[in-house]
């Protein structure tokens, strides 16, 4: 399986930012971001291919940024704006090919 490392996690207050980082063990054609609310399924944020497609989570479109350094196996989000729904547990996913989840990191947006 694919080794994922998250950071970047935090508390903040809403209009702040925060970058989610996560270092992986080797490139996969797909990586993404999730996120997991309390009570709520765990949903798509953005996602991005190895040729640097991109897709956002309508909630989140013109706030957050995804991006992927291929040489390094990294994938970052850069979150702006955040809003106190934003609140969630973050997940980056590899693959396709294959799927391995990180662990999950909290990001905290409130006043």
């Amino acid at each position: 399986q694919v080794q994922l490392v998250e950071s970047g996690g935090g508390l903040v207050q809403p209009g702040e930012s925060l970058r989610l980082s996560c270092a992986a063990s080797e490139n996969t054609y797909l990586m993404g971001w999730y996120r997991q609310a309390p009570g709520q399924q765990r949903e798509l944020v953005a996602q991005i291919t190895r040729g640097g497609i991109t897709a956002y989570a309508n909630s989140v479109q013109g706030r957050f940024t995804i991006s992927r350094d291929n040489a390094k196996n990294a994938v970052d989000l850069q979150m702006n704006s955040l809003k106190p729904e934003d609140t969630a547990v973050y997940y980056c996913r590899a693959g396709p090919p294959g799927i391995s989840w990180g662990q999950g990191i909290q990001v905290t947006v409130s006043s």
